[in-house]
This record gives structure tokens, C-alpha cells and sequence, in this order.
């Protein structure tokens, strides 16, 4: 398995992350080219893939850097491995591939948000070192 990270669209990652989509949020709708490109290209975003040996895509993750006032913050985003990839540590490279960067880029905490359902995740971040923080989310939906 290798981690890298999306430096140019292809037919074949546009594929992938259409078919892991899915597998992360049921609301989510699929990319197209012009989509995944604004992702890819969007410097405050990081784009990570897991492939396979046969070159298969078993997983992805974005990691957002945002530069505010109260300093800089580092959030991993959809997470997600394919239903035939989990168990094999696929997450824990992906996150670890996130951390490393971030660590380059010279932040000094990563967050990240899981739902509860997710319980193989939450146990994979707890047991890689996040901690949880007494936190309230809230979310404005557009009409």
C-alpha cells in the first residue's frame, strides 16, 4: 500500500473518490472533474490516497490548513477507507501521511471530527494519540 498525495486529476481518482463517497456520508453527491480539480488545486487543502499494490484506490482523506487570527489550525476531513480495505491499517496510513505534512508545515495540533456511529475511527484516533475535546458543533444549512 502506498499513500500519496493528489496532484492532478485523473478519470481514475475522480472514479475512486465517487465510489468512496458513498461510503462516508449518504448526502454526499458525487464529484466531477471541475470538482475534484477545485480540491485538488486549492491550496488549503491536501488531498491523500491510499492504493492498493494492483494500484486500486482503498481510501482517502483531505487535510485543510487554515491561517486565522488566533494562529494556524490543521483539520483532517473525510476520512473514509473502502468496505473491502478496512482492517489492513489503511486509516492509520492515511492519518499518519496527514500528521506528517502538517508537522512539516509547522503546525503544532491537528483536529479532526468523527461521528459517534463510527466506532472503528474512534478507536483508531484515540489509539493513535487524538484526544477527545469538550466541544460544541454546530452547523448552519443553507435552504
Amino acid at each position: 500500500m502506498r499513500i500519496l498525495q493528489v496532484t492532478t486529476v485523473s478519470n481514475d481518482v475522480l472514479e475512486a473518490v465517487n465510489l468512496l463517497l458513498p461510503q462516508l456520508s449518504t448526502s454526499s453527491k458525487p464529484l466531477d472533474l471541475n470538482g475534484l480539480s477545485r480540491i485538488v488545486e486549492d491550496l488549503a487543502s491536501t488531498l491523500f490516497i491510499a492504493k492498493d499494490d494492483d494500484e486500486s484506490i482503498l481510501g482517502m482523506l483531505t487535510l485543510v490548513e487554515v491561517r486565522i487570527p488566533t494562529g494556524y489550525r490543521v483539520i483532517i476531513e473525510d476520512v473514509v477507507v473502502d468496505s473491502a480495505g478496512r482492517g489492513k491499517g489503511v486509516g492509520e496510513a492515511l492519518v499518519n501521511a496527514a500528521l506528517e505534512k502538517a508537522r512539516q508545515d509547522g503546525c503544532s495540533a491537528v483536529e479532526l471530527t468523527s461521528r459517534p456511529s463510527r466506532e472503528a475511527a474512534n478507536r483508531l484516533y484515540l489509539r493513535m494519540g487524538f484526544k477527545p475535546r469538550e466541544t460544541n458543533v454546530y452547523r448552519y444549512v443553507f435552504d
